[in-house]
């Protein structure tokens, strides 16, 4: 399983930006965006559950929105008005059967 998050970048605060995860195989498994800021822990943000159901980080509701296209075996991240505090490299995960993948992470800096 690869995967390959892209979208990252710099956006002043208040600002939009979409990451995309795309992946090598079928994203209907347990996916999420995951976040680490500078010496900070790798946080959850948002994800999609095998039943379909969704969770966010307390931080990001009403901000972010994950998504995903089946067809094209990608998972999204909508962020909406980006606080510097969302500053943070972001990775993808899926998981299948109880093992864990991670893309490589893509940068998003959001400036005051």
């Amino acid at each position: 399983v690869q995967l390959q998050a892209s979208g990252g970048g710099l956006v002043q605060a208040g600002g939009s930006l979409r990451l995309s995860c795309a992946a090598s195989t079928s994203v209907l498994d347990y996916t999420a965006w995951y976040r680490q800021a500078p010496g900070k822990q790798r946080e959850l943000v948002a994800a999609f559950n095998s039943d379909r159901s969704t969770n966010y980080a307390d931080s990001v509701k009403g901000r972010f929105t994950i998504s995903r296209d089946i067809a094209k075996r990608t998972v999204y991240l909508q962020m909406n008005r980006l606080k510097p505090e969302d500053t943070a490299v972001y990775y993808c995960k899926l998981r299948r059967a109880t093992v864990d993948y991670w893309g490589q992470g893509t940068l998003v800096t959001v400036s005051s």
